[in-house]
């Protein structure tokens, strides 16, 4: 799977895991180079706390279009260490 942005690859994996219909990439195989740490956070109840990133490609912004869940609750253990993109992100296989 590859996570497709303003004609850039941020992120490619044979390992996603999908929750909720979201593809989670592995850690290790995102271009960290392209996301920004925002401070903006989200609450889900069976999830945890969500933190977000702004994609950032040749000078275009991308806000809050990556998340991930810092320390996911047991139920979402699966996810831990993995980012999930929307806002346009492009998800192809």
């Amino acid at each position: 799977m590859k996570a497709i942005w303003n004609g850039q690859t941020i992120a490619e994996s044979n390992n996603t895991v999908v929750v909720e219909s979201n593809h989670y990439f592995p850690e290790n195989s995102i271009n960290k180079d392209y996301l920004i740490l925002t401070n903006h956070h989200t609450s889900c109840p069976w999830k945890g706390q969500a933190s977000y990133c702004n994609i950032e490609v040749d000078g275009k912004k991308n806000e809050n279009a990556a998340w991930f869940y810092p320390s996911p609750k047991d139920a979402a253990d699966n996810i831990k260490n993995h980012v999930a993109f929307w806002k346009g992100v492009q998800i192809t296989d």
